[in-house]
């Protein structure tokens, strides 16, 4: 686990009575990690998680990553981060501390995301490009929440997903 990152006090910056936290689940593309990033960032999600091999704002030398901050704007920046191995050990940790923990995925115990209404403590689980959250996430998971989709295709790009949930969850 690298050591969390704290971005610098920002002059103006949104105060939420809330904690909503994003985990990144070994997601593979740095321009859907940007692209979180920034939606995030908008909607005062407190802390993203990347886990596994998950792109962070730092490449692997501790230099920024220039292809992430591009799609980020800036978000990467403001927005606190941290890299985890444990997954399931911050799980445990963040459920002690009240959180509920919620995965937006397909699955057949899911229910309709516009169901979904946020605690104020929550960790949100994004999962991988191809192969969704993890299986072994799943299971420490309270709630699965899928988007409902209509057409032939079986899934949107992850990043489409977080800002059409984060945006009906947290804009109401």
């Amino acid at each position: 686990m690298t050591k969390p990152q704290k971005p610098p006090a920002q002059a103006g910056a949104r105060e939420t009575a809330s904690d909503i936290r994003l985990f990144l689940d070994n997601i593979r593309s740095v321009h859907n990690v940007g692209s979180i990033f920034r939606t995030a960032e908008t909607l005062g999600i407190s802390r993203i998680y990347c886990s596994q091999t998950t792109p962070t704002p730092l490449d692997r030398f501790g230099r920024l990553r220039t292809d992430l901050a591009k799609v980020a704007l800036g978000a990467e920046k403001v927005l606190p981060w941290e890299h985890i191995e444990d997954d399931l050990g911050l799980i445990k940790e963040l459920k002690k501390q009240g959180f509920t923990v919620v995965a937006l995925e397909q699955a057949p115990n899911s229910v309709d995301y516009k169901e979904v209404s946020l605690p104020p403590k929550a960790l949100i689980i994004l999962g991988q490009e191809v192969s969704g959250v993890s299986p072994k996430l799943i299971e420490a998971t309270d709630i699965i929440a899928e988007i409902p989709l209509r057409g032939q295709k079986e899934s949107l790009n992850v990043s489409v997903a977080t800002g059409i949930f984060l945006y009906r969850l947290l804009d109401r």
